[in-house]
């Protein structure tokens, strides 16, 4: 259904990260609000229109979207290749960035958990 939507492991997510991509959480807020990645820009799935880009990302950015287990940042994906982003999604979303050993916060920077 999704394999149109190029994907990226937690790892190489965090390297285009370190070059300055975008770390788009399309989770809802409850769930960002249990934790998320430090650098990431919180924009619910439902918020982001297909052919626009949302908030946080400025046109020519590379975007990695995430979710929780990688299905809604497929989604995402989708909608903003619609606009011509480089976008991929984050194979098997917060879930994988945690098991990879990456950080996961909550807003006042302590230690956060994947809702």
């Amino acid at each position: 259904m999704f394999d149109s939507v190029p994907t990226i492991d937690a790892r190489s997510a965090d390297e285009l990260l370190a070059q300055g991509a975008v770390l788009l959480d399309v989770r809802e807020d409850d769930e960002w609000a249990a934790g998320h990645a430090p650098r990431a820009v919180h924009v619910p799935l439902g918020s982001i229109s297909k052919g626009e880009l949302p908030p946080g990302v400025e046109q020519g950015s590379v975007v990695v979207t995430v979710c929780r287990s990688g299905m809604r940042s497929a989604k995402a994906a989708k909608r903003l290749r619609s606009t011509g982003a480089d976008v991929r999604s984050l194979d098997g979303g917060m879930q994988a960035w945690a098991q990879a050993g990456l950080p996961v916060r909550r807003d006042g920077g302590e230690p956060g958990t994947v809702a």
